[in-house]
């Protein structure tokens, strides 16, 4: 049966505007962004073989684009739409830390964090830097390493602050692995780091550790 006839009220662009985007399924919004299904299967029924196939909405929003465009019923150009969706969320996120404002709260800075970083395979050390007010100056990823580390140097993480002037910064790193964690060398490194940037009178506000929960905050626990 095609999705015109289903009662109205399941199919999932009118349920979207009755009852908003976070009454949907992951398969309903998957849906929404294929608009049209595969020869005896419609969009739904294909959203959910493909949730179902990657296991997660998350994988299969990571996954390759070798991998994404030989599944059927996808293809390059879903794969050209979804890169660009994906991104414009990025973009979105990242706008709200830097209209001017100062910085709203630390869930701001999560969730923008946890956008950029949770998906790499790799480990990935990044910084916000903010100015005295908590405006966001600039988002910089400073170390790029394995699926198991990353080498951060404190005088290159100095050198980007006073690049930047700013003021205070809040310190982000992934673990592939997605247990977030911190590890004995997360917390020496975020010392190092705290006393390198304490001699340029450049705040630490926060380090997160992006896995695939929510994001572990060493100001939370007290370690900043």
């Amino acid at each position: 049966m095609a999705i015109t006839d289903w009662p109205e009220h399941e199919r999932p662009r009118e349920k979207l505007l009755t009852m908003g985007p976070s009454a949907l399924s992951d398969a309903e919004l998957l849906a929404i962004f294929l608009r049209t299904g595969v020869r005896g299967m419609t969009a739904v029924d294909l959203a959910r073989d493909l949730v179902r196939r990657f296991g997660s909405l998350r994988a299969l929003l990571a996954a390759s684009r070798e991998e994404f465009c030989v599944t059927k019923g996808l293809g390059e150009a879903k794969y050209v739409q979804l890169q660009a969706v994906m991104e414009m969320a990025r973009r979105h996120l990242s706008e709200t830390l830097t209209r001017g404002d100062a910085l709203a709260s630390p869930q701001a800075a999560s969730e923008y964090l946890r956008a950029q970083l949770r998906d790499r395979d790799h480990e990935v050390f990044a910084v916000l830097f903010l100015d005295s007010q908590h405006r966001v100056l600039a988002y910089e990823e400073l170390a790029r390493g394995t699926v198991d580390g990353a080498a951060v140097y404190p005088r290159e993480v100095v050198k980007a602050a006073l690049r930047r002037n700013a003021a205070a910064v809040i310190l982000a790193h992934n673990h592939p692995s997605g247990i977030a964690e911190p590890s004995a060398a997360d917390r020496a490194l975020t010392e190092r780091l705290r006393q390198a940037l304490g001699t340029i009178d450049v705040r630490v506000l926060d380090h997160l550790v992006v896995g695939d929960g929510a994001p572990v905050s060493f100001a939370e626990r007290g370690w900043i």
